[in-house]
């Protein structure tokens, strides 16, 4: 029997909290929305979906891998996830490198979050359980990327709002910060974290890189003192991560950056910004891309939920100009 993981989570209250403007409009990129505004109170993870974590999920359900849960780039101990398969379809056996065991997983497509959810709404049972509960997986929803979380679910992919709110709102002053570290000012990348902190594993030309000598990502919560204002670690950096937005028809959206540049405009800290909005074709897997998790403690009505996405009568501007 595999043994049960834990999730450990922040509390994220404040709610009917304003939301405010993200994407090109916002002096940032991608289209233009109204973030961050979340109608009901929620626990978001504290830390990235570990390879740890992801471990324990495929040796639950995939021991045959019937959807393609396991990307072989994952075994890499440099620029992956450590985790390992051995044995032949029927039967197979998956491991992590301990030096891996608490950093995020990489190499997931969005299905593969949303498997991950349903294994956790489902008790972390075997397999037969990824298919349904937060989400219902059909073909024709995968297909056509029309598939959306389900009334009453307790743990998802996060939303956008989810996300941004626990990222860069600050319940203390009902305004939002420039980067999810608490701060206006773009973090630096020591890891030795030195109080007041502002530090994050993003990709810069002139450092050093990767900044974890032989390990391209960092351990969750290695900038100690570099947290949100909810007290979540790594909402800027590390991997980017999956959200359930739909952006350009075949996309999910993307937030936080990562430790690699992406190759255009908006290299290494920039990706860190609450302005900017990305996106990737949801079948995608990098080594860049991660997901984390929430968790809705009591089921929230579909009419609570759209209250929030309205956006209760405005959005706050960000408080530097771009």
């Amino acid at each position: 029997m595999v043994q049960a993981i834990t999730i450990d989570t922040v509390p994220v209250g404040n709610p009917g909290n304003a939301g405010e403007l993200s994407g090109d409009g916002a002096g940032g990129w991608g289209p233009d929305r109204v973030c961050g505004t979340v109608g009901y109170a929620y626990n978001i993870g504290k830390y990235e979906v570990t390879a740890g974590q992801y471990t324990a999920f495929l040796t639950a359900v995939a021991a045959t891998d019937t959807y393609g849960l396991y990307n072989t780039n994952m075994s890499n101990s440099s620029y992956g996830s450590g985790i390992a398969r051995a044995g032949s379809a029927g039967s197979y056996a998956y491991s992590v490198d301990p030096a891996f065991v608490n950093r995020p997983v990489n190499y997931v497509s969005f299905w593969d979050a949303c498997r991950f959810a349903n294994w956790l709404n489902n008790g972390q049972q075997g397999a037969g359980t990824t298919e349904y509960g937060a989400y219902t997986l059909t073909s024709d929803g995968i297909n056509n990327n029309t598939i959306t979380r389900n009334t009453g679910a307790q743990w998802a992919v996060t939303s956008e709002d989810e996300w941004y709110k626990a990222a860069y709102y600050d319940p203390t002053t009902g305004t939002y910060f420039d980067y999810p570290t608490s701060s206006n000012t773009a973090p630096g990348q020591d890891m030795a974290d030195p109080l007041p902190g502002n530090n994050a594993n993003y990709y810069t030309f002139s450092g050093a890189y990767p900044i974890d000598s032989g390990k391209y990502t960092t351990v969750a919560g290695e900038f100690q003192n570099s947290d949100s204002p909810y007290g979540t670690f790594d909402q800027g950096g590390n991997v980017f991560e999956w959200n359930e937005a739909i952006l350009y028809g075949s996309e999910r959206g993307l937030r936080g950056g990562s430790f690699y540049g992406d190759g255009g405009n908006f290299y290494g800290v920039a990706n860190l910004r609450a302005a900017g909005r990305d996106g990737n074709d949801l079948l995608g897997e990098s080594f860049a891309i991660g997901f984390r998790v929430s968790e809705v403690p009591e089921p929230v009505t579909m009419a609570t939920v759209g209250l929030g996405i309205a956006g209760l009568g405005g959005y706050i501007r960000r408080r530097m100009a771009r």
